[in-house]
């Protein structure tokens, strides 16, 4: 079998691995935040069906396979129905080149486990999330009901306000290594912890973060579909599946969001005193995981005009500073 052929059966089998892997994480992380979210809130959460509760993701997932899938009357159906595909997809896509492990060597042959090696991972990922921001305004607007229009606008203006900051925020780092690949960024931090970009970048780190959650719809800047206030927001209309996938989309960013982190500003993948590599980048992953989790219990949301403020007034204005002064250091 010719090197080529190899190489494109290994990229396949990455990608539905890759694909597998993190659906099911999704669906895990659905469970996981209802058992912590009872736990800051002193209640039990999932408990009744299998042992913990944790058969309820195979209950829920059976809801939603097999709940009526209902298109609105006045909807324009094509649009409606693609777009939680749209949520879906860019989620799985901007994993591509996103490196989750080390290499590591299987039955004589050393497997990287990233699907596309490319010299612009960083800027592939983030041109391929801000894609997703036309799955909720897409549905919002094809499905003909007042309340997921209102929820379509708020995504727009939230997701590419703070898709401007978090990018701003990562030139910094980029400026410092000089490579837009997330594997040469992951090494130039392997001289240990005191080489972590964070401790170089505190600044670019707060703001990346803060501009992660705003993208990825977390508390304290869930406005996509706050429920509290617009009903569900862009997926009101929504049921069955369909549903579900923007959820899947949601989760599945949430987990791309905390690798890249990992990768930019904590070390990566590299090891962790006596921690092999692996194990460090997973364990962080976990970490910030928990600290999404964490920040929905403890916070509440802002209102709309407060997050605009906040974007362009406070965090924008220190993002282009930041760049700034870490020019003039390079100097």
């Amino acid at each position: 079998m010719s090197s080529e052929m190899i190489f494109v059966i290994e990229t396949v089998i990455k990608a539905i691995v890759v694909i597998a892997v993190f659906a099911t994480l999704a669906g895990l992380g659905t469970y996981l935040e209802r058992k912590i979210l009872a736990f800051f809130q002193r209640r039990l959460g999932p408990v009744m069906v299998g042992p913990v509760g944790v058969i309820q993701l195979v209950a829920d997932m059976i809801k939603l396979f097999t709940k009526e899938d209902i298109v609105p009357q006045n909807a324009i159906k094509p649009i409606f129905l693609i777009a939680p595909l749209i949520a879906a997809i860019t989620a799985m896509t901007a994993l591509a080149t996103v490196p989750l492990l080390p290499e590591f060597t299987m039955f004589g042959h050393t497997i990287r486990p990233i699907i596309a090696d490319v010299g612009i991972g960083i800027l592939f990922v983030m041109g391929v999330t801000s894609l997703g921001v036309y799955a909720p305004l897409l549905a919002g607007m094809s499905s003909s009901n007042k309340w997921g229009l209102l929820g379509a606008a708020r995504a727009v203006i939230q997701m590419l306000s703070f898709e401007v900051v978090s990018g701003f925020a990562l030139i910094a780092p980029i400026m410092i290594i000089g490579s837009l690949s997330l594997i040469d960024i992951n090494n130039y931090q392997d001289a240990g912890i005191g080489s972590w970009m964070v401790w170089q970048q505190p600044l670019a780190f707060l703001l990346f973060v803060l501009g992660i959650f705003a993208e990825t719809n977390r508390t304290p800047f869930s406005l996509l579909e706050n429920e509290t206030e617009i009903v569900a927001g862009y997926g009101t209309e929504y049921s069955g599946m369909r549903w579900g996938m923007f959820f899947i989309g949601e989760y599945a960013n949430m987990f791309t969001a905390s690798f890249l982190i990992s990768l930019v500003f904590l070390g990566g993948f590299n090891p962790l005193w006596f921690i092999p590599g692996g194990i460090a980048i997973l364990l962080k992953v976990a970490f910030i995981i928990f600290f999404f989790m964490w920040v929905r219990a403890a916070w509440p949301h802002v209102r709309p005009d407060q997050l605009m403020w906040l974007c362009w007034k406070v965090l924008m204005p220190l993002a282009l500073l930041n760049i700034l002064i870490t020019g003039l250091v390079l100097l």
